[in-house]
């Protein structure tokens, strides 16, 4: 599916994630893993240590990313996830940065 062929309940959901998420492959992973799961957004390092997730895509797969931010990749430890739905947005693909 594209961005274009979203349905009328796509969502966008910000994450925050704390806990060690710098500097073990966490914006890399959670990359691989929402372009996997069809989602799109960016994933971004805060100054603060934690690391913003924006994913916007179907209900089923933004949420099956949310899951996986409280797990992360093997090297994260995890220890908090905040989200907030924003309105939709029609952006293409995932970035990193």
């Amino acid at each position: 599916m594209t961005t274009s062929e979203h349905t009328d309940n796509a969502i966008c959901l910000r994450c925050t994630v704390a806990g060690q998420v710098q500097g073990v492959f966490f914006r890399a992973s959670a990359r691989e893993e929402a372009l996997r799961l069809g989602v799109s957004g960016h994933a971004h390092n805060l100054p603060d240590g934690r690391v913003e997730v924006l994913a916007c895509g179907e209900p089923e797969a933004v949420n099956a990313l949310r899951e996986w931010l409280r797990r992360g990749p093997p090297q994260a430890q995890v220890t908090g996830v905040a989200c907030e739905t924003l309105a939709y947005q029609a952006l293409s693909g995932f970035t990193t940065g």
